[in-house]
């Protein structure tokens, strides 16, 4: 037990406490009067004779009685206050994750009595009640304490939002936890954190001292359960504590859609193959039925085997025949999930919509991944157009690859077609070591590169060209290997390598690069690029040293991947990963999505998309059919969210339309693009609560509510006391005065 106001009780208790039992010893002075007899007055004697001075207390009650009131009364001014365990500050940020993994309908168990199939509350509105309690327990302004305890409401998932900046209105602070609403997108806390030290205590550096505090330190309650993959980046402030409130169960059943995709076989577009992964996070393997509808037709039902969760590799593993058991201090984190996945083989023309359901008979803690969105683009064959001098390997690669047009161009051969306007036949260009000549950008016109020695090839760096056009990229889709293109729509070469180099990262989650197995190539000559700032170019790969090892351009009439070293002078090209990447390359490209699946976006992230410029009456309708207007930029790029929810955004606009494009149906000739928002996040589907939070300086174990309680304030029920134990006294007093 903790006083709020110790020195103030300590100060009346000195002066209230002596002065009462100094009242018990004093003598009353009476007046001598003269009576014929003593006998009635024998009452008023033995009242002198307790009033005497010095002479012993009595037992009396009334005395012990004055005294307990006393005593509550000199305790309320103290107030005194209990409180859980770990240090508290005055201010509290109540930090509240509504990403998808809180949608698991354990937050609170299932009411007895209540109907067969009736789920639990979920784990936000778990979080929402105990936030609410958080902030019911604040201490709030008193008598001798104008001053109440501040607090201020984030809600996050892959981004983070103020809902309530500090204040000591409790009726604001509630309004804004009630405010929160669910959302399928990612767990992040990151963003969340940084935005939480914005309004904490910061640390400088002073000579001499050391780093000291600045600014009020603040309690940071952390509402979760728990699964956030990146708390290891954050770190906690010196002058802030933590406590992390944990909601749901660490053994929670959950099936869920970790990964859906949809290709269409190069030799034959019409056979479409969709691909489903599943996860499990039961402890038994799982039989669930996966039912895949286009258009709104049921088109297949598949029952589908789900291995079983297991404990992580150096933890304690079940008897063989027998099922994990769930400790109670068990958690979600020591679990790897099973995992499961099959494809739904179909031969389909058109495009269209395909919903892929989970529906299953057991414990599902969490709907939200039990359902995924494929946007089928109709099928196409694709025209190639290879531009080289010669090169055995990317020739033999697309040789093996049924396009419905391959064509070996030679550099002079392209250049002609393309001053002529005869290259719109081709979905994708290839260019090897050169480029085309094209007119140079208004905006940011390239510097006409130095004198070439005699015999140097057009196209290549370093050739002079006719005044007012330079080698870059055409309008169009295009994959570049062996040389860089100059900025803006390219990349500042700055030579060769002095030694070879390898590749360390690369964007895995990328259509050109998931199957390219860069990472294992050595490259003997490494060209050197870099990327300019304020330019359309994002890099794909990095190497060793540092520099971009593939990038890709997006631009309003541009799209391209570009390999700027010389696949030749490496082993790249011995490996399959080699011909997966030209194949992934071009599926990217090419307009109509590769024929494989369309355009995606992941909640919690930004849509965006290019449609033809000069459209008009722009905008977006969202999966629970509310519309949004939009406003194209002058390239056409459109831009809407984060998106929040799993399901079909659909963009559509009054003018041109490319392959991938839907027409009518809305009426007006209006053209659709669907595009599908899916969780897919075999992290967030993984919904085992965790039993402690690993920040980058600190391990916080879960707290229950008992423990996390802030205050609970004792003087109202101390002048309640006091109120009692006066009635009492009063009735005592009364009962020895009755005549």
């Amino acid at each position: 037990m903790i006083f709020a106001t110790p020195i103030l009780a300590g100060i009346a208790a000195a002066i209230a406490v002596p002065a009462l039992i100094i009242l018990y010893f004093l003598k009353l002075r009476r007046r001598d009067m003269e009576v014929s007899t003593t006998l009635l007055w024998k009452k008023a004697i033995q009242d002198l004779q307790a009033n005497a001075p010095f002479q012993k207390l009595r037992n009396n009650i009334l005395l012990f009685l004055q005294l307990l009131v006393l005593a509550a009364v000199l305790m309320a001014i103290g107030q005194p206050e209990l409180r859980g365990e770990g240090k508290t500050n005055a201010r509290h940020i109540i930090l509240i994750d509504n990403s998808a993994s809180m949608n698991a309908t354990d937050g609170e168990p299932v009411p007895s009595g209540a109907p067969e199939g009736a789920t639990g509350a979920s784990r936000l509105e778990a979080a929402k009640t105990r936030a609410l309690k958080l902030v019911e327990a604040l201490k709030e302004p008193g008598l001798f304490d104008d001053k109440g305890e501040d607090a201020m409401v984030i809600a996050f998932n892959t981004s983070a939002q103020v809902l309530q900046t500090f204040t000591t209105s409790k009726s604001d602070l509630k309004n804004a936890i009630e405010s929160i609403k669910p959302s399928d997108a990612p767990g992040s806390l990151e963003r969340c954190w940084a935005l939480a030290e914005a309004y904490t205590g910061k640390m400088k550096f002073e000579e001499n001292v050391g780093f000291v505090p600045v600014g009020p330190g603040a309690t940071i309650h952390l509402i979760t359960d728990g699964r956030l993959p990146d708390a290891l980046k954050v770190q906690r402030g010196e002058t802030d504590s933590v406590i992390y409130h944990r909601v749901g169960e660490a053994d929670t059943a959950n099936v869920g859609i970790t990964g859906l995709r949809a290709e269409r076989a190069f030799d034959n577009p019409l056979r479409l193959s969709i691909f489903v992964g599943l996860q499990s996070t039961d402890r038994a393997e799982r039989s669930v039925d996966v039912e895949l509808v286009i258009d709104g037709v049921v088109s297949n039902v598949r029952d589908v085997l789900v291995g079983a969760a297991k404990p992580k590799e150096g933890l304690h593993q079940p008897e063989e025949g027998t099922l994990p058991t769930a400790d109670p201090k068990d958690s979600g984190e020591n679990w790897v999930p099973g995992l499961g996945g099959f494809v739904f083989p179909i031969d389909r023309a058109e495009g269209g919509i395909a919903t892929v359901r989970i529906n299953s008979s057991g414990d599902d803690a969490l709907p939200t991944d039990n359902i995924g969105f494929v946007v089928i683009p109709p099928a196409k064959r694709l025209s190639v157009a290879l531009v080289t001098e010669g090169s055995l390997f990317i020739q033999a690669a697309f040789r093996g690859m049924k396009l419905s047009q391959f064509d070996l161009i030679k550099p002079a051969d392209f250049q002609k077609l393309l001053d002529e306007g005869k290259t719109g036949q081709y979905d994708v260009f290839v260019f090897d070591r050169w480029l085309p000549d094209v007119k140079a950008n208004a905006a940011a016109p390239a510097a006409v590169p130095p004198t070439p020695a005699p015999g140097t090839t057009p196209g290549v760096p370093g050739t002079p060209v006719a005044t007012g056009r330079t080698p870059g990229l055409p309008a169009g889709r295009s994959v570049v290997i062996g040389i860089a293109p100059p900025a803006p729509l390219g990349v500042t070469d700055l030579g060769i390598a002095d030694e070879g180099a390898i590749v360390v990262d690369y964007r895995r989650d990328h259509p050109a690069m998931a199957l390219s197995a860069i990472d294992k190539a050595n490259i003997i000559k490494f060209r050197k690029v870099a990327i300019e700032p304020d330019t359309p170019v994002r890099s794909l790969a990095t190497s060793d040293k540092g520099f971009p090892a593939v990038v890709e351009v997006s631009d309003s009439n541009v799209l391209a991947i570009i390999v700027p070293w010389d696949v030749t002078e490496s082993d790249w090209t011995f490996d399959p990963g080699w011909v997966l990447f030209l194949a992934g390359s071009v599926l990217y490209l090419s307009d109509a999505g590769a024929g494989a699946s369309g355009e995606a976006v992941r909640p919690g992230d930004t849509l965006r998309t290019r449609i033809p410029i000069g459209s008009n009456d722009v905008r977006i309708t969202l999966p629970d059919n509310a519309r949004v207007e939009v406003e194209p930029a002058s390239d056409g790029s459109v831009a809407f969210g984060p998106v929040v929810s799993n399901g079909i955004y659909t963009v559509s606009w009054l003018g041109a339309a490319s392959a991938s494009d839907f027409q009518g149906e809305e009426g007006g000739g209006r053209v659709r693009r669907p595009i599908a928002a899916n969780l897919t996040d075999p992290g967030e589907s993984d919904i085992g609560a965790s039993t402690t939070l690993a920040l980058a300086n600190d391990q916080v174990a879960a707290k229950s509510d008992e423990e996390s309680a802030l205050r609970r304030k004792l003087w109202p029920y101390l002048l309640l006391g006091a109120l009692a134990i006066i009635m009492l006294e009063w009735w005592v007093y009364n009962r020895k005065v009755a005549i």
